[in-house]
């Protein structure tokens, strides 16, 4: 594919459109409350049975999440390998898409009673949605020069954002006035929600599957290919180790990640239960959250560019570990909403920051893109696994989110020091000259915004 094509370009992004809405919708938004909801009503309080274990269901809902990404950390590396040796990036991206959405549409029966069957869904819907970035952002490279991965990985989550805020609407109005659409109560508008998000997910990301393209290598799926996507894998991973840079920001991309991703993922349900934050509530706070959100990809680029992309992610670091520490404080729903706030503004920008950065410490001249972002990916999955686990066993051993989230301030520390000892923009810098030497569309467009 052409490098900085603008066509393709806002293809690739139209699958941050098609997917977020699974991210803001179920992960973050509507299922967290609507589960919390329907299994008290069921069990009679926190306390649920799961395969005749007896456990709280905000532990549960977090063990699940920890168990899909660690599927995905177990996976991947030798799926992206098999892509890459294959050249069939988009049929996986494809694959783990199909996967995600259908889960999605299988949530609209989980009711409470069958608190199984949802855990299974929400854990499949997870691993679809997890399982197909590795290989959307191994495109990534392929498509843009090094100097604008910053504007459109920012452009990528900014569609994503406006995709997510816009069906989230849609979803509010059908809950807050469910008899005005047909629904004979707020439930069964929430399911149908669900719904809206599966469709909404395969439907637009045909878009991306249109024009992003495999380039087949001519080998077909064997045993021996899957070796040989083994081979891929180590491959990269002994030249990761020969770069110091590289591999000092993956690590302290890993820290952070624990705190960044688990706060993110399991905000509503501390706003739900140690703040008191209602289902509506919460639904119009997430609204402001994105819209924050795309503000905030863009203003970090803008301090990446005008300061350097280690200044921004040090900076966005302490806005982190500042939140960290009030959340512990805080009991007010003014309060709440202020600091989702600065989660808002904070996430859009290290998620976006984050992946450029990675993007441009790939040696230009690699073809392994799916086996580099593997690590990337493994690396932010890892760090989910090992930050929610970390999260629900506090909760559970001290029954008090409030000391989970104090707990993450800690992984934010440990990522800002390492990040501080790592001189990241002039590997960068680097890297853009030997792109430059190498790939002559380099200047053919002027930057993306």
């Amino acid at each position: 594919m052409k490098k900085n094509d603008k066509k393709i370009i806002n293809a690739w992004a139209s699958y941050d459109w098609a997917n977020s809405v699974y991210n803001l919708i179920v992960t973050t938004a509507i299922f967290p409350i609507y589960y919390t909801n329907v299994t008290e009503e069921f069990f009679g309080g926190k306390m649920v049975t799961f395969f005749g274990l007896s456990i709280e269901n905000s532990v549960l809902f977090t063990y699940a999440i920890s168990l899909s990404f660690l599927v995905i950390v177990l996976s991947s590396p030798i799926l992206s390998g098999i892509a890459d040796y294959t050249g069939s990036k988009k049929k996986f991206m494809q694959f783990f898409s199909y996967i995600g959405a259908t889960a999605c549409i299988g949530l609209y029966f989980f009711e409470g009673p069958n608190i199984e069957y949802g855990i299974f869904c929400s854990v499949m819907a997870s691993i679809g949605y997890a399982g197909s970035l590795v290989f959307y952002n191994g495109f990534l490279p392929e498509i843009v020069s090094p100097e604008k991965m910053d504007n459109v990985s920012a452009k990528g989550f900014t569609y994503g954002y406006i995709g997510s805020v816009i069906l989230l609407i849609i979803c509010l109005a059908l809950i807050m006035m469910p008899t005005t659409f047909g629904f004979d109560s707020g439930k069964t508008a929430t399911k149908f929600s669900f719904l809206l998000v599966g469709f909404w997910w395969i439907g637009f990301a045909q878009i991306a599957f249109k024009t992003l393209k495999d380039y087949p290598t001519g080998k077909s799926l064997s045993f021996d290919i899957v070796i040989k996507g083994g081979q891929e894998l180590s491959k990269v991973l002994r030249e990761i180790k020969e770069r110091p840079v590289l591999k000092r920001f993956l690590a302290s991309f890993f820290f952070y990640s624990m705190g960044v991703l688990t706060v993110m993922l399991l905000a509503p349900l501390f706003g739900s239960k140690e703040v008191g934050i209602g289902t509506e509530e919460m639904i119009i706070v997430v609204l402001i959250l994105q819209i924050l959100a795309i503000f905030g990809a863009y203003f970090f680029v803008w301090v990446a560019q005008q300061k350097s992309s280690r200044f921004a992610i040090a900076l966005i670091l302490i806005i982190w570990i500042s939140l960290c520490i009030i959340s512990y404080f805080l009991k007010a729903k003014l309060g709440f909403y202020a600091l989702a706030s600065l989660v808002g503004f904070g996430m859009g920008g290290v998620q976006s920051i984050s992946r450029s950065t990675y993007s441009r410490l790939i040696p230009p001249q690699s073809k392994d893109t799916a086996s580099y972002f593997s690590f990337f990916d493994i690396t932010e999955k890892l760090a989910i696994v090992i930050g929610t686990f970390s999260y629900a066993l506090i909760n559970q051993l001290t029954g008090s989110m409030r000391n989970s989230m104090l707990f993450m301030s800690l992984f934010f520390i440990i990522g800002l020091i390492i990040l501080s000892q790592t001189k990241l923009d002039d590997d960068m810098q680097k890297m853009a000259n030997e792109d430059e030497n190498d790939n002559p569309w380099d200047d053919i467009l002027e930057d993306l915004h």
